[in-house]
């Protein structure tokens, strides 16, 4: 059973930063398709980074300049790195995996809390 587990959220004065961290279990990572998401109450959930197995990387609009993702498959770890924050990033993140076998399955962490103080 492929398991994700986000950490690194918190609170943090606008124009801080954060490092949200993701570790999976149970997949061969370094084939995954993997990308951090946020939803905010009353809100749907969207895409904030995605990155390739091959590490092509895709981010929003919002945050193109200020958030990078990045991977480790030594350490079967995605990372997004959070700059310049702004009070509008507030919400709750999820990591998610797109795992392929036969046909293509997602998986999701918990979630993890950012809120950003103005």
């Amino acid at each position: 059973q492929v398991q994700l587990v986000e950490s690194g959220g918190g609170l943090v004065q606008a124009g801080g930063s954060l490092r949200l961290s993701c570790v999976a279990s149970g997949t061969i990572f370094s084939r995954n398709d993997m990308g951090w998401y946020r939803q905010a109450p009353g809100k749907q959930r969207d895409m904030v980074a995605a990155i390739s197995s091959s590490g092509t990387t895709n981010y929003a609009e919002s945050v193109k300049g200020r958030f990078t993702i990045s991977r480790d498959n030594a350490k079967n770890t995605v990372y997004l790195q959070m700059n310049s924050l702004k009070p509008e990033d507030t919400s709750v993140y999820y990591c998610k995996a797109v795992v392929v076998n036969l046909r293509s399955y997602n998986f999701w962490g918990q979630g993890t809390q950012v809120t950003v103080s103005s």
